[in-house]
């Protein structure tokens, strides 16, 4: 029975509809961006403490250190190092059982050749080949298909971090067009 107008279905309805308001969580961290995409949310996180290394052991992630900055080295911008590829390639590999494979056999040739106590110029020497193989898009041998998935991993981890995509590519968020010109010239 109605009272005062109202039946107890919508009564209940009202009740639900303010729990629910209440329970969801307007303003909090989780819809503001406290996530792995700080940069591009309202809030930013405070920069984090060097995490320990997920997957490879410390003298290989030296080498895989070694190989980022020999492929985006720091010039007049900042480099693989700065932008965190390293702990990014452990990251992605740690969770990719077909790169841990590819990442063991061509970490397991850098050691056998050395590779920390090359010079720089010996280095790029023993590299260039690897490189050259990645770029033409066939490698052959097991250091090819690493060197090949290093490159593409030092180049996803650079510019999808914030010194890549904003610093270098000069990206500036979803910004609105005001004025879409279209195309300008006669066809």
């Amino acid at each position: 029975m109605p009272l005062n107008g109202e039946s107890r279905r919508s009564a209940l309805k009202i009740i639900g509809a303010i729990g629910t308001t209440c329970a969801f969580p307007f303003g909090s961290d989780e819809l503001y961006g406290q996530s792995e995409h700080a940069a591009h949310s309202l809030v930013q996180l405070k920069q984090a403490a060097p995490a320990s290394p997920r997957y490879f052991a410390e003298t290989d992630l030296k080498l895989i250190s070694r190989l980022a900055d020999l492929i985006i080295p720091d010039t007049d911008t900042p480099g693989a190092i700065t932008a965190g590829v390293p702990a990014y390639i452990d990251s992605v590999v740690g969770s990719n059982q077909q790169h841990q494979g590819t990442f063991r056999k061509g970490l397991e040739w850098l050691r056998a050749k050395d590779f920390l106590s090359l010079t720089e110029e010996q280095q790029i020497a023993l590299l260039t080949p690897l490189s050259i193989a990645a770029d033409a898009h066939k490698p052959g041998s097991d250091a090819d298909r690493f060197f090949a998935a290093m490159k593409n991993l030092t180049a996803d981890g650079y510019f999808t971090s914030k010194i890549g995509l904003i610093q270098q590519l000069g990206y500036k968020g979803n910004a609105v067009v005001p004025d879409f010109q279209g195309c300008t010239h006669e066809h």
